[in-house]
């Protein structure tokens, strides 16, 4: 299906997409030194900061670029958590929280660390092809690849992932704003789709948040009638719904059935 935008260029000449990359194969680095630890074949690089007297301007500029590199890496995170399931995950969680009407249980903390391993679990697969296809291979002390070949072998798994996950008329807003086009979804450029892709993650998560809203709000209902029905005008309504919503998420095994929805929605 073609796509109604100009042909992209290619962004591997350009130092944002470099450096989106380099962040992405550090932090995703100790996948490959996990599963390598048993065999003790991969050498951990080793970098020296120091103040001193320097003749050589190449030494210059490779200092130079790793000052850059680690002023860049204070952003990774958020890069990280806007090109994975985190987004969704942690909205729908709190969305059934507030729902629940439970104030802060479960806390923040909670809430965070279960998303953030969620989003571990559902991103396994796409970091174990960029760790085989390109962490490896440009790590591996024999016949490594280079960076370019290290940096489109990693693009590839990455963009998969958001575009099964990107609404196509978020998408092509993107793409209309920027006057792009491509040949087939798998051209679209990266620093367009990222946009997209959390636009898009944001949609489904209010959309999911509304249906869990729902049966809350036909309980709080039942109560309040109930309740001024038998003439208890001053009982607050959240006193008596609180527990009884809380009840029915048990007995209905809320928090499997939740994950299970989210877990299915990428699976």
């Amino acid at each position: 299906m073609k796509l109604p935008v100009k042909a992209i260029n290619n962004l591997l000449n350009r130092g944002n997409l470099r450096i989106f990359f380099v962040i992405l194969f550090t932090l995703l680095g100790v996948f490959a030194l996990a599963q390598s630890a048993g065999n003790g074949s991969v050498s951990v690089p080793s970098i020296n900061l120091g103040i001193g007297s320097g003749t050589d301007k190449e030494q210059l500029s490779s200092s130079l670029r790793i000052l850059a590199l680690l002023t860049v890496l204070s952003i990774a995170p958020a890069i990280l958590i806007l090109t994975t399931a985190f987004t969704r995950i942690v909205i729908i969680l709190s969305f059934t929280r507030t729902a629940l009407g439970a104030q802060n249980i479960p806390p923040n903390q909670v809430i965070i660390g279960l998303s953030l391993f969620l989003t571990m679990f559902i991103m396994a697969p796409t970091y174990q092809k960029i760790n085989n296809e390109a962490i490896a291979p440009y790590m591996r002390e024999t016949n490594p690849i280079s960076f370019e070949t290290a940096v489109q072998k990693a693009e590839a798994p990455i963009k998969e992932f958001m575009l099964k996950n990107t609404y196509e008329s978020d998408l092509l807003m993107f793409m209309e704003f920027k006057n792009q086009k491509a040949a087939t979804r798998a051209d679209v450029d990266i620093m367009t789709l990222i946009p997209a892709f959390v636009i898009s993650e944001l949609k489904t998560s209010f959309i999911i948040g509304f249906y869990i809203f729902v049966p809350f709000i036909i309980i709080d209902l039942i109560v309040a009638s109930i309740l001024m029905g038998m003439g208890m005008m001053m009982m607050p309504p959240v006193v008596v719904s609180l527990p009884a919503k809380i009840l029915v998420f048990v007995l209905a095994d809320g928090w499997s059935v939740l994950v299970r929805a989210i877990l299915s929605g990428y699976m």
